[in-house]
């Protein structure tokens, strides 16, 4: 298992379309996903140890974001035929068993995670009302395992700002997690 960093966030560069299946049988684009506010699109997986560790945190902010306009949408693009927990059951089952009030979605191609510059699992990209990028960083100080539930949610707090104010922070710490996992590699 590779551990990587997520670039800087490159303000500005507009959110790429896309249409993918869905764990819920329906076929979703960005239009679909986008809330008034703006989309926070998150590349995620089911077997890394960093998004395991943060799930629970995930739904809690996805939920929370929700109420105040800003949609999101979870992406599987790892090579399943590698990773069996991360077949298209698999992703049924973890979205069923966590709640996931996001559509969980698989890019089988992994065209859609090319076309993001998606790195690593959990990679956030946090887009404002206009589709433009403006957060690129992590959910918080978890790493393999979650960190004190007291500890600053940076991930939160930015879409928060980026909801209220159509602009991102300039300071952002990088998301770290596990390579994604590239088909033929």
């Amino acid at each position: 298992m590779v551990s990587l960093e997520t670039p800087v966030c490159d303000f500005n560069r507009p959110a790429i379309d896309f249409s993918l299946s869905g764990v819920d049988g329906r076929t979703w684009s960005l239009e679909d996903c986008a809330g008034e506010k703006g989309l926070l699109v998150m590349f995620i997986c089911n077997h890394c140890p960093y998004v395991k560790a943060v799930r629970d945190r995930i739904v809690r902010d996805t939920d929370e974001l929700k109420q105040l306009g800003l949609h999101s949408v979870a992406i599987m693009s790892n090579d399943a035929t590698q990773y069996e927990e991360d077949s298209f059951v698999n992703m049924q089952k973890v979205a069923e068993e966590c709640r996931f009030g996001f559509p969980y979605l698989l890019d089988e191609t992994q065209a859609v995670a090319r076309a993001y510059g998606a790195v690593c699992t959990p990679d956030f990209f946090g887009y404002n009302a206009d589709l433009k990028l403006q957060y690129r960083g992590r959910l918080d100080e978890s790493r393999k395992e979650a960190a004190s539930p007291t500890v600053r949610r940076d991930l939160f707090e930015a879409m928060k700002l980026v909801a209220e104010t159509g602009q991102g922070p300039t300071e952002q710490i990088p998301s770290m997690g596990c390579s994604i996992k590239w088909i033929g590699e």
